[in-house]
């Protein structure tokens, strides 16, 4: 059996968060992020760190938008970086927030995440 490459195994841990993401379900959500995961506002500024954390965090958000979405726009993936443009609507009644993702895969686990967001 041929061995997944690091980009197939990446882009595929993107996509299971997204798709657990959109489906509101915090147990599937943080199930591709590694135990100690480091999320940032880039470049460098740590928002939090832990699986646990990014469950309370997640979960309580899962709960109070009913709305929530993130639609794909564009993505790139590069060895064990995947980067994701997305547009995420919070409220239906709002224009989407317009956002890109980078995401760090370490031992088969996103083990980083950066945030870019629109001013």
């Amino acid at each position: 059996m041929a061995q997944e490459s690091i980009e197939t195994i990446a882009e595929k841990l993107a996509q299971e968060q997204l798709d657990a993401y959109n489906n509101r379900d915090a147990d599937a959500f943080i199930l591709p992020y590694a135990e100690n995961v480091k999320v940032f506002n880039f470049p460098d500024q740590l928002l939090y760190e832990g699986r646990d954390e990014m469950y309370g965090l997640y979960g309580r958000m899962f709960s109070r938008t009913p709305d929530l979405h993130c639609k794909l726009v564009n993505r790139i993936v590069l060895g064990n970086t995947v980067i994701d443009q997305e547009e995420v609507t919070i409220r239906k009644e709002e224009p989407p927030m317009r956002a890109i993702a980078i995401y760090k895969i370490i031992d088969g686990k996103i083990a980083e995440v950066y945030f870019i967001r629109e001013d």
